[in-house]
């Protein structure tokens, strides 16, 4: 039976791994023995930015572990610029973890990484949460950096947190769940990860910018369970990039929920923890 984790995403620890002479800073909890799940995360964030309802909700079944990418956070080195080259990290820590299979939850930036691993290491994977995110080439996703450059600005100037304006709608609802959100992620006061400098913000959208006009995938070899998720006014990786991986993954479904946006898996982080138990149970 699924119940919550012995210990918080508010309260557990944070330790580091040497990977290849790099030290990695990640958090790991929940009950071990299965396949854990691996969380692949956004741009500009660090450990900090997982919605610990999220990352609670899925660690009363699994066993959860999220990184800081090379050069993030806590984590040393410099960090790439290419989403391939960082999805080369994500695999070094998980074999430096020891794993010989995982399961993915990646979102948005995360999820181009995931996508990537999958296919330079497709027995290494089991079930892939996609959530977020779109395709190489995908539509819209070159104007990642414009959105968000002009977003943070508004933000800045009303005195909001950047991805109350990037990740959730602007209806009555969506305010309301964004301002829910920034006190969740308020929750741990105690060991907070270092934040994202502007230099590996940068790199980190010139990855980005590279993977929006990188050619298409075949993700027809991608043929593990997929998990599709976003909500249905995505502005930073348009919801008919969602609409695309379902369509081109041959063992993929899609769920899109109404009134959310880019971060649609915190608006209706419920619905979200539900269907990902599910699915990674199934």
């Amino acid at each position: 039976m699924v119940g919550r984790p012995a210990v918080s995403w508010a309260t557990v620890p944070t330790r580091t791994i040497s990977v290849a002479d790099t030290e990695f800073a990640y958090r790991a909890y929940g009950p071990t023995g299965g396949v854990p799940v691996v969380f692949l995360h956004h741009l500009a964030a660090n450990l900090d930015n997982w919605d610990p309802r999220v990352a609670d909700g899925i660690a009363g079944g699994h066993h959860v572990i999220a990184f800081d990418n090379r050069g993030v956070g806590a984590s040393g080195g410099t960090t790439p610029d290419t989403i391939e080259a960082m999805a080369a990290d994500a695999i070094a820590f998980i074999d430096a973890m020891g794993f010989a299979k995982v399961d993915l939850l990646g979102f948005s930036m995360g999820g181009f990484i995931a996508q990537v691993i999958v296919a330079l290491r497709p027995e290494l994977v089991g079930k892939v949460i996609l959530a977020g995110t779109g395709p190489a080439g995908g539509e819209g996703i070159d104007k990642v950096t414009r959105v968000t450059y002009a977003d943070s600005i508004k933000a800045v100037l009303t005195g909001k947190d950047p991805k109350q304006n990037l990740f959730f709608t602007r209806t009555a609802h969506g305010k309301a769940q964004s301002r829910e959100f920034i006190a969740r992620l308020r929750e741990r006061t105690d060991n907070r990860d270092d934040g994202v400098s502007l230099k590996v913000f940068r790199t980190e959208l010139r990855a980005i910018h590279k993977w929006a006009t990188h050619a298409p995938a075949d993700l027809s070899t991608i043929t593990q369970p997929v998990l599709v998720v976003n909500g249905e006014d995505d502005r930073m990786v348009p919801t008919s990039n969602s609409h695309d991986l379902a369509g081109r993954l041959p063992n993929a479904t899609l769920r899109i929920y109404h009134d959310a946006g880019h971060g649609g898996i915190f608006q209706e982080h419920r619905r979200f923890v539900a269907t990902s138990l599910e699915f990674l149970a199934a």
